[in-house]
């Protein structure tokens, strides 16, 4: 009952990370049907292609063996000399058909599944050996969809080839009065139409077979919304840790940055709600004046609270200040057009050092 429900509620489509999990175990929507008739088809092909060769190498064979019949003595050297000539054969019969079929072989996987490599459907599972998963697994939906569509398969390759035959009964006679080789063609005809028109209707049901696999394929992949929300934190992160980190990073800048004060030529506040730490070295005239540090409210506060502490100047200029919390950025350069306005601050800080003004004045 609880199987029944969890099914019903998988109405989400997978997710492209879910269909990427399944890729990796090997399970892909394939037809073995396809497969079967692509197969059938290429063989027919191989055969019909290299029939004349087939027939050539076997003649040659029979009349070679044939002929030296009576002179031929059963040792060790002639049983080998026969074999490898055999096998000669075999693979001059049998290299094309084979080269053909692995070809068609891998063309129809790679249109149904593309190219994956799954490295854990080859590790072993102890659970496909189990008795009872074995036996559940048989009177599965699956399963017993294979069996309806094997028995049809079986009917209908029946129907067909019966219909065949009897379109051909009438002139099975005349082979009494044909030669051997006139009855093999015919009957190679006979058979070759009936295994053409068997493959055209295979191949029916192979593309209905996979159209029918991949939507079973989707539907077993589907995901309940929860799961596609637990997946999204995965794959995405979860908001609260994400949140947590960002806090900690902003921590990390504003130690780094308060760190940094003591060595500032001046703070320019707001007066309370702004403050911007800048350093200008008189010495290195063609380093432009830099940005130290900046904050607001509570950051700003904790700047002015440094700066006092090591005596640097605390000057009030709220244009400047909003300007360069805005424009600035800290550990650069202050923008061109602030130059004036600097120059003008510094200007006062150099006369504040010769008069012994009381630095934090603001």
């Amino acid at each position: 009952m609880a199987e029944q429900q969890s099914a019903q509620d998988k109405t989400e489509q997978a997710t492209p990370k879910r269909q990427e999990d399944a890729k990796e175990k090997g399970n892909v929507a394939k037809s073995q049907d396809l497969n079967s008739v692509v197969l059938l088809f290429a063989g027919i092909f191989g055969i019909s292609y290299t029939g004349n060769e087939i027939i050539g190498a076997f003649k040659g064979l029979t009349m070679n063996v044939y002929t030296n019949a009576v002179h031929m003595q059963i040792t060790n050297d002639s049983v080998a000399f026969y074999g490898a000539e055999f096998l000669k054969v075999f693979a001059t019969i049998a290299g094309p058909i084979f080269m053909i079929l692995l070809i068609a072989a891998l063309v129809v996987n790679y249109v149904q599944v593309g190219f994956i490599f799954a490295k854990k459907a080859l590790s072993p599972k102890f659970e496909k050996i189990s008795p009872a998963k074995g036996i559940k697994r048989l009177f599965s939906t699956t399963k017993l969809v294979e069996l309806a569509k094997g028995i049809a398969k079986i009917f209908l390759v029946a129907y067909i080839s019966l219909y065949v035959i009897r379109d051909h009964i009438d002139e099975f006679w005349l082979l009494a009065f044909d030669s051997v080789p006139g009855t093999m063609g015919y009957l190679g005809g006979i058979l070759f139409e009936m295994t053409t028109k068997i493959g055209m209707l295979l191949v029916v049901i192979g593309v209905a077979d996979f159209a029918y696999q991949k939507y079973d394929h989707n539907k077993g992949l589907k995901m309940t919304k929860q799961e596609v929300k637990e997946e999204s934190k995965q794959y995405e992160g979860n908001p609260q840790v994400k949140g947590k980190i960002k806090q900690a990073q902003m921590a990390a800048s504003r130690a780094r940055m308060l760190a940094v004060v003591p060595d500032a030529t001046v703070v320019v506040t707001n007066p309370t709600f702004i403050a911007i730490a800048i350093k200008y070295d008189p010495v290195l005239k063609t380093d432009a004046p830099k940005v130290l540090a900046k904050g607001k409210r509570k950051m700003a506060q904790k700047i002015k609270q440094i700066a006092r502490q090591n005596n640097i100047p605390i000057i009030e200029n709220k244009p400047l200040a909003r300007g360069l919390y805005d424009y600035a950025m800290p550990g650069s350069e202050i923008p061109v057009f602030f130059y004036e306005a600097i120059a003008e601050i510094l200007a006062e800080v150099y006369k504040m050092k010769k008069s012994n003004v009381p630095r934090a004045v603001a």
